[in-house]
């Protein structure tokens, strides 16, 4: 078997009135204040110092940000409202007009998930068209999709649905949630890398799409979890992936409108192999540590060819 269908579960303020004194009158207060520890300095921090005795002035260098007027954040673009007949995003074909992934092949770890709370619009550029709402759920599995860039205070969001293909997002009904995993598929060297926090955890062998079936190249994610049981899939769910065929046309009928799917194989020895219609298998026990470790939007990257190092790199300084 190759491409799954989805089959999800339900997981005093003091007033101070000053007036005009006579001058002895000021004097004698003066005085009344020296008695007292004398008139504070202006050029002193309040408090003690460390070691007990008197403050010290205040330390004022370039990294001091005291009276600093920063620049406020531009506001964002405005988004055009979305007409209610926009098509949602669902488990079939998503929509046209969506840019192009920006970078598909990134190592770079996407580490931040974006939730709908309620019904959004998804549009192709900051500002720009609406194209499709993004619903909080497919199929009744709450969907998280990882943020791959933010300009103009909107996000971009990896699609379900489609390869490599994105989609800009206003603020708006939706929350974000941490992404520590990265999963990377070497397709050319049938191996699987498993990552938490840029570190290396575990590696298995798999399997991969036939040369008429390809695994789909570029960077996807774990859309939900499918119940498909039964002895190929050696009565493990399934992870249902974003990804689609790169050519639906190309699998099997019955396959006809299903995703790629990350899920286990019956016999071992079949492994290590490019013999699928397009799924990653991997060993039933490596299945099912994944089932138990990773979460919905977890990013799943393929590549030609990826030569494991024990860290991958973090994204660029700010």
């Amino acid at each position: 078997m190759g491409s799954v269908r989805f089959n999800p579960f339900a997981p005093g303020r003091v007033r101070r009135r000053i007036g005009v004194v006579a001058l002895a009158v000021l004097g004698g207060l003066l005085a009344t204040a020296l008695v007292l520890g004398g008139v504070p300095d202006p050029r002193r921090t309040a408090g003690p110092t460390p070691g007990g005795g008197e403050p010290g002035p205040p330390t004022v260098g370039p990294s001091s940000t005291a009276g600093a007027v920063l620049p406020a954040d531009p506001p964002p673009l405005p988004a055009p409202p979305p007409p209610a007949n926009l098509p949602v995003i669902d488990y079939g074909p998503a929509p046209r007009g969506f840019p192009a992934d920006p970078d598909p092949m990134s190592t770079v770890r996407l580490d931040e998930g974006l939730r709908p709370i309620r019904r959004v619009a998804a549009y192709d550029a900051p500002g720009g068209r609406p194209r499709a709402w993004l619903a909080p759920t497919i199929s009744g599995v709450p969907v998280t999709m990882p943020i791959v860039e933010r300009r103009s205070g909107w996000v971009a969001v990896l699609l379900p649905s489609a390869n490599r293909t994105i989609g800009w997002v206003p603020p708006g009904t939706w929350t974000t949630t941490a992404l520590p995993d990265l999963v990377v598929v070497d397709r050319g060297g049938r191996r699987l890398h498993w990552y938490r926090d840029n570190r290396l955890v575990d590696s298995w062998p798999v399997s991969v799409g036939a040369g008429a079936t390809p695994t789909p190249l570029g960077r996807t994610f774990i859309l939900g979890r499918s119940s498909l049981p039964g002895r190929v899939y050696a009565d493990t769910e399934v992870f249902a992936l974003g990804a689609v065929p790169d050519d639906p046309e190309s699998v099997p009928t019955g396959l006809r409108g299903a995703h790629i799917g990350l899920h286990a194989w019956y016999r071992d020895a079949h492994l290590g192999r490019a013999n699928s219609n397009g799924c990653v298998r991997i060993t039933r026990r490596a299945q099912q540590r994944l089932l138990a470790e990773l979460d919905p939007g977890t990013e799943l990257l393929v590549l030609d060819r990826f030569t494991a190092p024990a860290r991958l790199p973090g994204p660029p300084a700010v």
